[in-house]
């Protein structure tokens, strides 16, 4: 029987830190829906993080090399759809599918 007592009591405490750690980022959400800063950082968070993410991607790119062609062709690609469309999904597909493509066949060693 005490086995039985254990295991019910595991399962108690198992379901009860489920639901305070999912209910928990709602109740966080609350005050953060009327921070300013909160509200500057969702607008201008993702254009850092992306900037980021290409200095990251191309800081050891050999600019001099025949390889370093498809990535910055492919970046050149990124900016130009998001200019034109202004659409994240287009500008990330586009620009991957021209690096792939470029990558694959073009500059195939």
């Amino acid at each position: 029987m005490p086995d039985t007592r254990y295991a019910i009591a595991a399962v108690l405490v198992s379901a009860a830190v489920t639901w305070a750690l999912r209910a928990l980022p709602f109740a966080a959400l609350t005050p953060l829906r009327e921070s300013g800063t909160a509200r500057y950082l969702s607008a201008h968070m993702p254009a850092g993080v992306m900037v980021i993410l290409v200095v990251y991607c191309l800081h050891d790119l050999p600019v001099t090399e025949a390889r370093a062609t498809a990535p910055l062709v492919a970046l050149a690609v990124t900016v130009g759809l998001h200019l034109w469309r202004r659409t994240a999904l287009l500008s990330i597909l586009g620009g991957t599918a021209t690096h792939v493509i470029l990558a694959s066949t073009v500059f195939a060693h």
